[in-house]
């Protein structure tokens, strides 16, 4: 009883006793506030589609590299969207984009959730190696699968936006190819949607991130900081490899989610190639900003206007 009366407003002067009694205010509006409703897909949706989960598509002697495939069940072939799954390079599932790759199945894409070689198994090139491999699987089973192979996107949050973004500008960058198969496909892709991604790795704020000797980051995907192996960082860097051969590259982030992922330098970069940008910020929408319903469909609603633009209205005559 003592600590409470302690700590209650009318012990404290009067400027705190107005700070005490705002906070406390804050505090309960928030929690009085309906939570946001978490992602679910409908029913119907999931139903109208086939699909094929755990197809290989790489091989490193016993290791096996999957994906999980969807299509709609009605007339192909189709524009193609790989759906990288994030987890700061270290960490994830790739069924945590389970749920993006439906939805945008269910707007006429062949889909695919990809898993790939994380930094505790394998340092960087082995991801975007494997990201590679998979878009030259799906290439290589175009007719298998009903894949227009001309018209491959891919999209991917915080860490895979990363990875797509690299996928994106490192077309032909030998060092980033690896040895997962159809060596005669090409990895290139036709369009990218980099969510809440890191699209300069070169920058001053990831060699102040990765100098710290604790980064769980940087240093673990990379293998040391960025003053100590920039060569690598550049390697990794999706700005770093923009050319006038890339292809359309937009970038989605949460309105809360730090300034870096507006990507404004890069896009800045890509207007001076003529390849076509755009920024969308999903408003009061924390990093990762998928789970949640609401952000989801903003999401959704902001990708199939891409990928119908740059997938779908290219490849009409």
């Amino acid at each position: 009883m003592r600590l409470f009366q302690l700590l209650t407003p009318f012990s404290f002067t009067p400027l705190l006793r107005v700070t005490f009694l705002t906070s406390a205010w804050t505090l309960t509006t928030l929690a009085q506030q309906p939570k946001p409703s978490p992602t679910k897909l409908a029913p119907e949706i999931v139903a109208s589609l086939e699909s094929h989960p755990g197809l290989v598509y790489a091989q490193y002697g016993e290791r096996q590299m999957q994906l999980d495939l969807w299509c709609p069940k009605t007339a192909q072939p189709l524009p193609a969207i790989i759906c990288i799954h994030g987890g700061g390079w270290y960490k994830g599932e790739r069924s945590s984009m389970t749920n993006l790759a439906q939805a945008l199945a269910a707007k006429g894409y062949v889909t695919a959730t990809i898993s790939y070689r994380l930094s505790g198994e394998a340092k960087f090139p082995a991801a975007i190696q494997d990201c590679k491999a998979a878009v030259r699987f799906l290439r290589a089973n175009a007719a298998k699968f009903g894949i227009q192979s001309d018209a491959i996107g891919v999209t991917g949050l915080s860490a895979s936006g990363h990875l797509a973004a690299l996928l994106a500008t490192s077309g032909g960058v030998q060092e980033l190819e690896g040895d997962g198969g159809y060596a005669s496909h090409s990895s290139s892709v036709q369009a990218c949607i980099a969510m809440g991604a890191q699209s300069d790795l070169e920058s001053p704020r990831i060699a102040e991130l990765s100098s710290q000797p604790n980064d769980p980051f940087y240093r673990t995907f990379l293998g040391d900081s960025q003053a100590n192996i920039p060569q690598i960082y550049a390697l990794a860097s999706p700005r770093h490899h923009l050319d006038k051969s890339d292809p359309p590259l937009a970038f989605m982030a949460g309105e809360l989610d730090d300034p870096s992922t507006h990507a404004d330098e890069t896009r800045a970069d890509l207007a001076k190639q003529g390849i076509p940008t755009s920024l969308t910020l999903i408003p009061n929408a924390p990093h990762a900003f998928l789970s949640q319903q609401q952000n989801f469909d903003i999401c959704l609603k902001a990708s199939e206007a891409f990928y119908a633009k740059h997938l779908k209205d290219s490849q009409k005559p």
